[in-house]
């Protein structure tokens, strides 16, 4: 079976307060939020194309995670490691990869990787 997964959501407590963490501490951009006049939902884009959602309700956490491929993921973790909380510090893995693993405000693991 072919696949292809083009996007994904994450649920979060406070939309407003997870779209500020997005943006200043990992660089993402809002591309759309629904609804326009009461927002509880926001599409983020990155400009190398990762494509995900957060959805603002309190009563069902997701606790997912999302692998990141960026170019340079010492880059990244030099950028942002004393900005969020760690749980998984960068290290080679033994399958030829680079990554680390974040947490963001809700819990949601957040894996950069290079490779």
């Amino acid at each position: 079976m072919k696949t292809s997964l083009r996007h994904v959501r994450a649920n979060v407590k406070d939309l407003n307060r997870a779209i500020q963490w997005y943006e200043d501490t990992l660089g993402f951009v809002v591309e759309t939020v629904w609804p326009p006049d009461n927002p509880n939902y926001v599409h983020f884009e990155h400009e190398d194309g990762a494509m995900f959602g957060l959805l603002e309700h309190e009563q069902i956490p997701s606790r997912g995670r999302f692998n990141f491929y960026v170019d340079d993921v010492d880059v990244v973790w030099t950028s942002v490691k004393d900005k969020v909380e760690v749980i998984e510090g960068i290290f080679d893995t033994e399958y030829g990869s680079r990554k680390f693993t974040i947490l963001d405000l809700d819990g949601n693991e957040l894996s950069f990787v290079q490779g």
